[in-house]
């Protein structure tokens, strides 16, 4: 006689094959959250890790900067006192510029020329002053032309006298200084001939 299974074992294999898919499924959720996890961790702590070099970096960028212009405010001093020392320099050169200035002017200055006024503008003297004659003027042109300390004689007008009974002529003349920066820190106000003749 054959043997018959009447127990239900079809729904109890199907019950099994279930158990065992939610079991497998659970494991892999269980293993793909824990693989998530440990990705994300790595990641938040590689980031974090990148986050505190870029600090540090933004820091010691910061103390760059602060020196860059601690350095850049350096040179301005350094250049404003190199200026100080070269003015210092051109003036304890030309302390004396003055009275050669005023010796010079005496020289080219011939006998019949007379000075009523000196003036000076920047690098410019302004001689005003009464000749008895052109050739006079002539000759302390020359003077001027052949001096190591004044320069580029320019006569701006020569005439006579307007009082008839007079022999002298007005004229004005204009000179420059050789090597002016060594007198930039000299006076600009207009000074009387000294003595009023050569």
């Amino acid at each position: 006689m054959a043997y018959l299974n009447l127990l239900p074992w079809r729904e109890a294999q199907k019950k099994q094959q279930q158990a065992r898919f939610m079991t497998t499924m659970t494991a892999a959720c269980v293993g793909s959250f824990l693989l998530v996890f440990t990705i994300s961790a790595v990641y938040s702590s590689m980031i974090e890790g990148q986050d505190g070099r870029n600090n540090y970096l933004q820091g010691e960028i910061a103390i760059l900067d602060q020196r860059i212009a601690e350095i850049k405010q350096l040179d301005e001093k350094k250049k404003n006192l190199q200026k100080r020392i070269e003015l210092i320099a051109q003036l304890q050169s030309s302390r004396n510029l003055g009275t050669q200035i005023m010796d010079e002017i005496a020289k080219v200055t011939p006998a019949g020329v007379y000075l009523t006024n000196l003036e000076k503008k920047g690098p410019s003297l302004l001689l005003v002053g009464k000749s008895e004659s052109n050739n006079r003027l002539s000759n302390m042109i020359r003077s001027v032309e052949a001096s190591e300390l004044l320069t580029s004689p320019l006569l701006e007008f020569i005439e006579a006298g307007k009082d008839d009974t007079q022999l002298l002529s007005d004229f004005k003349m204009h000179l420059m200084v050789k090597g002016f920066e060594a007198v930039q820190g000299a006076s600009n106000q207009p000074k009387p001939a000294a003595g009023g003749t050569k």
